[in-house]
Parts: structure tokens; C-alpha cells; sequence
């Protein structure tokens, strides 16, 4: 009795043991072939996700599953063949009807015959505890076709028990999360953690961002460890954070159905596997179970020759103000990116000087390697004959969505070079810094040419060759915005002259709050103070205005109030008007500001009642749940009623994110001579001068000089014309997203977001000594198209979505002072002009050999023009009035 406990213990044991490792994973028995069902279809849309607005494609098949070979050492260990069988093709919308792509095809037509064949081909799968060991299948096959074979073999990878590990399949390696239930396992893939090569960029600055979020998530129902049935379900979609109505949604579904299983052919004989597969046929290859690229054939395209030719009139200088000429832009970009060097080359020289600005915006946005090498060849920076062509070159480099090294350190090569131009030798230094913190900004501050480049700039501020660079190199630190810059730019701030102290400043006021230390507030309060040495109104202004943005203490906010009152009279007014802005659009410091209100030596009437014509105004363009965008104006003038500085901001919020759309800042000095007004403090040996500094999407541009010295003034003003002088002016690719995306079912995607500007900033000022007036002009005038496009390409089948907003709008700033007599009188305004905003939506299915299927659906509204509020006593915000949307929608054949 006790020898038969004791046997059966051992066979338990021994029973247990096998049935632990039959369940680890996938298990098939033997001399049985399995028949399944398989679909897989994909829908894209908008992301409402209903299906009546979706298009796609199913692909349904039979499937013969069958264990050919298990390792005699270990049940866990097996080669298994599966073979697709009576392939078919069909929308996967029902309504579709008649118009159906697939009506009246064949499949080998559909499909295509070599496809078929290559699809029919049985593949070998080796899996050792359920998870895939090798794939093995026939070499020189379709890739397409090959990847549509991964995603149906990488559904058989799995496992038992719960737990996270790392697998690899045709998605990459990815994490994976198992929960196991008695009959049932759940595998959920996190798709951002997949590492698989595939192209793709973005844009840092999430303002101008994609919000992308993918899932995947697939279901086994088990028995007897093995599958009958797998449903599996991944969806990407995408949103464009700046307008969320750019939205777009992949959907893609497998299913696998055990219908019957029946005799089948006996295990293959041997220990080693590789004997084993040559016996079956020696034409298998091991391949990669991870998804590989491929790229479908391109019927009826154009040419790059052509493609710009079919393009060119919508870019000529008359046609810029028009959205026309950005979706040409957008698309010539995007074909830009699949041509060589040589082609590229051959258009920029035959192309007319009229055109040819617009055409290095668009070669220099493509930001290939191909691009880049031509546009270096066009150019000859030795020369001075195109200035124009030069300067259109860096301003796109500037705006790069995703710069690499390669461009930062080819524009460092040319700075070390010879120049025909000096200005363009200083726009080279400043795109530096701007390229530096684009790359820093997606962790490249490490690189090489980064490093080289802040070499560049801090030692050339440390020991500039010469005296007037000290502004260049200043101007490229704004851009670059170093932090281990801050104690030079403190040396700057409070020793140097006038126009260098008051950058320097400006750019420790563009740092993020965090770096404006104690010790760097010090010092700003210093200048503000004059505890030192006498500044320009400009320069005090400036530093109060970091302070007072930067946590301000209690007695940082109450030494600045209580300077006002003696202060030279139009900063009181100045001054007055920042603390009245910052508490009536609640800034993060007026809770401070507030505390020291409650005090009386800071708070009454001697204070707040100067008056003068300075002003400080802050207010909402528009404003929404998810996103606000507003403006700001300060200007300040001299005693004398003369403009000293405006400051016009513009700035976009999206969540926490910001992005300094604009800024435009005129700035005029020592002009009190003309009407015998005497200076102020500090400003009594400025040379005449004007100018206007742009910042445009976060980007410091080369300043514009209107005059510079008394002659150049007096010359300027008897040879003046009322045309403003162009700031920027040009294409610029602002948004751009591209993401190659592997879905686990086989099929190819991809996700392309786009947003193009054509812009054209201009600035004036008139000075008249016979009418006794002067006035500035800022004039703002863009179009902008926003696209998101989302494909899936099975190579023999594509279906798609483009969404597109577009829009042409225009703003514009008049500030007037009439000075006959005094007190001066002064007009300000800021208008918007009457805007139309289109959306457009097109959905599209088509088979590889030209037939298709095309949905489109299309609205427009208009935007009505108004005027903002530039000053406390009217600060009611701008309305924005809609006009009813007029909508159409289309759909048939092509």
C-alpha cells in the first residue's frame, strides 16, 4: 500500500510538471491540423468613430495550422506551419454599395497575382515557451505581403501566465502586460515603448505639436492550451494640440476563429531543428519577425520639374497673401523630401529671381540631406548679389521643425568663412542660437556642434573682435538662451551702454522664471534703482519688467511702487500702467502686488493719479477651454511726447505650453533736438536713431534700422516715402509631424501633420516737422493652412484622410502723436481685418491600379474684423463674431 502512495505521488508530480510546461504558452497537438478563419480590416476617420464615415478595407482568409516538429527534450519547444488560404478583398463599410473599389474585381486583380502566390506560401513559426524563437519564410517575397504574414504569425505569440516582459514581434520590441484568467488571456502592448526603425520627426514646441495616442489590446480565448479564438484591437489617433479640429483616427482589427480541426500530417523526425526545416524545404530563410519597410509604386505621379511648374504661379510675390500658395508650399515640401540633390539644383538655377525666394523657403523646409546640399551649392554667401535669396535661407533654418546637426554645423562652418554682406554675417550668428536651443530643446545639447556652436557665442561676448559685434553675438544669446550665460549677461546689464544693457536684459526677461535667481534680481534691481549708475528710461523699464514676472518679493514690488512719483514723468505713467495691468489680468504676481496695496505709503492718491501718455495693456485676441492666445502692448514715450519705445506681443497658450508668436518692438531715441524739447535724465548725448526688432515663433530676427544718426535722419526725411519697410517676409513650414507607424496587423501607416504660413511683417515710422506729427505702423498679414493626413497602404490598397483649415488674416497697429501742441495728442489702434476660415475634409479609398473611391465634405465661415482695446479705460475684449457656416460634401469615383 505504501509503494502504490508512493507511485501515484510520483506520477502526480511527473503529470504536473508536464501539464506546467504545456501551459507556459501556445501548445498544439500532435498529428492534428487546425482550421481557422482570419480577418483583418482597418478603418480611418476623423476619430468619431462611427463607421458609416470610415473608410478601410477587410482582408479575410482561411488558415491551416499545423504542428510539424517538437523538440523531443521539451514540449515547450515546436515548429508550426501556417498557410493562408482563399484570400479575399472587401470594404469594410457596408453602405458603400455600388460604389465599392472591389465590385467586380477579381482577387488576383485586387491583389495581384504575385502577391497572391507570395500570400498562399506557408510560413514556419519556432516557438519556445509560447514566444516566437525564429520566422521562417520564403526569400525575395513582397514585403508587403511579408508583413501582412508577420501579423497574422505574431498572433500566435503568447503566454499563460500574468506578467510584464519585453517581446518582440512585428510591432518592434515592445513591453507587453498579460493578465491570465481561467480560459481567457488579455495582452495589452504599449505601443510607445516599441523599438522598431521607422522615419519620423516632430516639433518640439508643443503649441505647434501633435497629441498622438496609440493602443493595443488583444484577447485569447484558450482551451486546452490552445487558441480558438483572438481578437485583437490597436487604434492610433492624433490630435493637433494648436487646432483641435485637425483630428484623425486609425482603427485596426484581427480576428482569429478555430472552426474544425482534423487528422493531420505526422511529426517531423529529429533533434535539430535546422536539419528539420531543410527537410521540409530547403528555399526557407529565417527573416526578422519585425515589421520592414516598404514603399508602394508611385503611378501618374509628377516629377519635381513638373510638380513645381504646376505649382510656381501660386507662389509668385502677388499670390503669397492667398492660402493657395501655402497648400502649394506644403505639398512642393513634401515632394522635396523624395528628390536628389541634382534635381533640386537644376530648378533653383533655372528659376526667375521673382520666384526664387519662395523656392529656397521651400527647399531649405524640407530639411533633407539632398536640400541642404543644394541649397549651398545655389548660394555664394562670398557674394553680395543675393542678399534677399541669403537671408530667406537662414530665416528657414531658423524656423526648422527639426534641425540636425548638420545644418547647425554648416551654418558655424560658413560664420567662420567670408561674407558679401555684413548683415548676413550677423542673421548667420543669430540663426546659431536659434538652432543651439532647438537642439538642446530635444536633448542634443551634448552634441558636438552644440557645444562648438556656445563656444562660438560665449567667447565671442567674453572677447569680441570688434565692438559692434557684441550685439550680434547678444542677439543669438536671445536665441540660444544658455543658462550658463546669465552672469555675462549681468555684466552687460548693468555696465554696458545704453542699446547693449537694454538687450541684454530683454534677454534674461525671455529665460524661464526658475533661472532668475535672487542673485540675478539683485542686480536688476540695481539698475532699475540706479543704485549704481544712470540709465536709460528703456533700461529701468525693462529690468522692472523681469522682476515683476519673476516671483517677485514682497519689498521687490514695494521699493518699485514706491518709486513712482519720482520717476521722470512718462515712466510714473509707464510704470502705473504695468501695476494696473498686471492686477486687472490677475498676472501671477498681482497677489503680491496686492499685499503691498494694503499699505498706504504705496497705495493713494499722489501715486496713482499721474498722469502722462505712456500706457501698459495686456488682453485676450481668443480664448478657449483647452487654449487662450493674447496680446500685449507697452509703450513708452519720452518727456517731450516723442515715441521712445512700443512693445507689441503676441503670445499662444496651449495647456502649461507658450509659444511667443510675435513681437515687434519700434524703438526711438534723441530725436528732442528737432523740436527743441529737452532730454530726459540719462538721455541727454543719444544720437538720433529708430529702429524696429522682430521676434517671430519664438525666433529673434536680425533688427531693422530706419535711420541712424542725425544726417541719415534728416536725409531719410526729405527723401520719405509712406512705404513700410518689410521686417519678414516669406513661406514658413510651422507645424510638421511624420510618424511611419507598423500595425500589428501587417498593413503600413502613416501619419503626416502639417501647418504653413505665408507672412509678411512690415514696420514704418513717419516724422513730420512741418505738421509736427509722428506716427508708427506695424502691419501683420498672414495665411495659414493647417493639414493632417493618415494613410494605410497594404500596397495593393490605400485608403486615407486629409483634413485641412486654412484662413488669410490680417492685423494691424497705428500709434499717432500729434505734438503741436500740449498736452501731445495721441491715437492708438489695433485692428483685425474680416477673415474667412475654411475646413475641409477628404476621405479616399483606392485600389493600386488607379481606381478609387473619394468622399468630400467641406464648410466655411467667416471671421468678422475688430478692434482691441489698447488701454485701461477701455478694456472690454474684442468680440469675434462667426457667420453661419456654408457646408457641401461630395462623393463618388475617380
Amino acid at each position: 500500500m505504501i509503494l502504490l502512495a508512493v507511485l501515484f505521488l510520483c506520477f502526480i508530480s511527473s503529470y504536473s510538471a508536464s501539464v506546467r510546461g504545456h501551459t507556459t504558452g501556445l501548445s498544439l497537438n500532435n498529428d492534428r491540423l487546425y482550421k481557422l478563419t482570419y480577418t483583418t480590416e482597418v478603418l480611418v476617420d476623423g476619430g468619431k468613430g462611427k463607421l458609416q464615415d470610415s473608410v478601410g478595407y477587410r482582408i479575410s482568409s482561411s488558415v491551416d495550422v499545423v504542428l510539424l516538429w517538437r523538440n523531443p527534450d521539451g514540449d515547450d519547444d515546436q515548429l508550426i506551419q501556417i498557410t493562408i488560404t482563399d484570400v479575399n478583398v472587401q470594404n469594410v463599410n457596408p453602405q458603400r454599395g455600388e460604389k465599392s473599389i472591389f465590385k467586380g474585381k477579381s482577387q488576383p486583380k485586387v491583389i495581384g497575382k504575385e502577391n497572391l502566390e507570395a500570400l498562399k506560401r506557408p510560413m514556419l513559426l519556432h516557438l519556445i515557451h509560447g514566444k516566437v524563437k525564429e520566422f521562417y519564410s520564403y526569400p525575395n517575397e513582397p514585403e508587403a505581403i511579408e508583413n501582412l504574414k508577420r501579423g497574422l504569425a505574431s498572433l500566435f505569440q503568447m503566454q499563460l501566465s500574468s506578467g510584464t516582459v519585453n517581446e518582440e514581434d512585428i510591432s518592434g520590441n515592445c513591453q507587453v502586460t498579460y493578465q491570465a484568467q481561467q480560459d481567457k488571456v488579455v495582452k495589452i502592448k504599449a505601443l510607445d515603448s516599441c523599438k522598431i526603425e521607422r522615419s519620423g520627426f516632430t516639433t518640439a514646441n508643443q503649441v505647434l505639436g501633435v497629441s498622438v495616442k496609440a493602443t493595443s489590446v488583444t484577447t485569447y480565448k484558450i482551451e486546452d492550451s490552445f487558441v480558438t479564438a483572438v481578437q485583437a484591437e490597436e487604434s492610433h489617433a492624433f490630435r493637433l494640440n494648436f487646432l483641435q479640429t485637425i483630428t484623425g483616427k486609425i482603427t485596426s482589427k484581427q480576428k482569429l476563429e478555430l472552426k474544425t480541426t482534423e487528422a493531420g500530417p505526422r511529426l517531423k523526425p529529429g533533434k535539430q531543428l535546422a536539419s528539420v526545416i531543410k527537410a521540409i524545404d530547403s528555399k526557407y530563410t529565417a527573416i526578422p519577425i519585425v515589421g520592414q519597410v516598404f514603399q508602394s509604386a508611385c503611378k501618374g505621379c509628377l516629377s519635381l520639374s513638373e510638380h513645381w511648374q504646376s505649382i510656381r504661379k501660386q507662389l509668385e510675390p502677388d499670390n503669397l497673401s492667398r492660402a493657395d500658395s501655402v497648400r502649394s508650399f506644403l505639398a512642393f515640401i513634401q515632394h522635396l523630401r523624395t528628390a536628389k540633390r541634382e534635381e533640386i539644383l537644376q530648378i533653383l538655377k533655372a528659376e526667375k529671381k521673382e520666384v526664387l525666394p519662395q523656392l529656397v523657403d521651400a527647399v531649405t523646409s524640407a530639411q533633407t540631406s539632398d536640400s541642404l546640399e543644394a541649397i549651398l551649392d545655389f548660394l555664394d554667401f562670398k557674394s553680395d548679389s543675393s542678399i534677399i535669396l541669403q537671408e530667406r535661407f537662414l530665416y528657414a533654418c531658423g524656423f526648422a521643425s527639426h534641425p540636425d546637426e548638420d545644418l547647425l554645423r554648416t551654418l558655424v562652418g560658413k560664420f567662420k568663412g567670408s561674407f558679401g554682406s555684413n548683415d548676413i554675417r550677423e542673421t548667420v550668428m543669430i540663426i546659431i542660437g536659434a538652432l543651439v536651443r532647438k537642439l538642446c530643446q530635444n536633448e542634443g545639447c551634448k552634441l558636438k556642434a552644440v557645444v562648438e556652436a556656445k563656444k562660438l557665442i560665449l567667447g565671442g561676448l567674453e572677447k569680441p573682435e570688434k565692438k559692434e559685434d557684441t550685439m550680434m553675438y547678444l542677439l543669438a544669446l536671445k536665441n540660444a538662451l544658455l543658462p550658463e550665460a546669465i552672469p555675462l549677461l549681468l555684466k552687460f546689464a548693468e555696465s554696458g551702454e545704453g542699446p547693449i544693457s537694454h538687450l541684454a536684459i530683454t534677454t534674461l526677461q525671455r529665460y524661464d522664471v526658475p533661472l532668475i535667481t535672487q542673485e540675478v534680481k539683485k542686480t536688476l534691481n540695481r539698475i532699475y534703482h540706479q543704485n549704481r549708475k544712470v540709465h536709460e528710461k528703456t533700461v529701468r523699464t525693462a529690468a522692472a519688467a523681469v522682476i515683476l514676472n519673476s516671483n517677485p518679493s514682497y519689498m521687490e514690488v514695494k521699493n518699485i511702487l514706491l518709486s513712482i512719483g519720482e520717476l521722470p514723468k512718462e515712466m510714473n505713467k509707464y510704470m502705473l500702467s504695468v501695476v494696473q495691468d498686471i492686477l486687472r489680468f490677475e498676472m501671477p504676481s498681482s497677489k503680491v502686488v496686492r499685499q503691498v496695496l494694503k499699505e498706504m505709503v504705496a497705495h493713494n492718491y499722489d501715486r496713482f493719479s499721474k498722469t502722462g501718455s505712456s500706457s501698459a495693456y495686456t488682453g485676450y485676441i481668443e480664448r478657449s477651454p483647452h487654449a487662450s492666445s493674447t496680446y500685449s502692448l507697452d509703450i513708452l514715450y519720452s518727456g517731450s511726447g516723442i515715441l521712445r519705445r512700443s512693445n507689441l506681443n503676441i503670445f499662444q497658450y496651449v495647456g502649461k505650453a507658450h509659444l511667443h508668436g510675435s513681437q515687434v518692438v519700434l524703438e526711438a531715441q534723441g530725436m528732442e533736438g528737432l523740436i527743441a524739447a529737452t532730454p530726459d535724465e540719462g538721455e541727454e548725448n543719444l544720437d538720433s536713431y529708430a529702429g524696429m526688432s522682430p521676434i517671430l515663433f519664438d525666433v529673434q530676427l536680425r533688427p531693422v534700422t530706419f535711420f541712424n544718426g542725425y544726417s541719415d535722419l534728416m536725409a531719410k526725411m526729405l527723401s520719405a516715402s509712406s512705404d513700410p519697410v518689410s521686417v519678414v517676409k516669406g513661406l514658413i513650414l510651422l507645424i510638421d509631424h511624420s510618424q511611419e507607424l507598423q500595425l500589428q496587423s501587417g498593413l503600413k501607416a502613416n501619419m503626416e501633420v502639417q501647418g504653413g504660413l505665408a507672412i509678411d511683417i512690415s514696420g514704418a515710422m513717419e516724422f513730420s516737422l512741418w505738421y509736427r506729427e509722428s506716427k508708427t505702423r506695424v502691419t501683420n498679414r498672414v495665411a495659414v493652412v493647417l493639414t493632417g493626413e493618415l494613410t494605410v497602404d497594404s500596397s495593393f490598397v490605400k485608403a486615407g484622410l486629409e483634413t485641412r483649415a486654412e484662413t488669410e488674416a490680417g492685423l494691424e497697429f497705428i500709434s499717432t502723436v500729434q505734438f503741436s501742441q500740449y498736452p501731445f495728442l495721441i491715437c492708438m489702434q489695433m485692428d483685425k481685418s474680416e477673415a474667412p476660415f475654411r475646413q475641409s475634409e477628404i476621405k479616399y479609398e483606392r485600389l493600386s491600379t488607379g481606381r478609387g473611391y473619394v468622399s468630400r465634405r467641406s464648410k466655411e465661415r467667416l471671421l468678422a474684423g475688430c478692434e482691441f482695446p489698447l488701454h485701461q479705460e477701455n478694456s472690454e475684449m474684442c468680440k469675434v463674431v462667426f457667420a453661419p457656416p456654408a457646408e457641401s460634401s461630395s462623393s463618388g469615383w475617380f
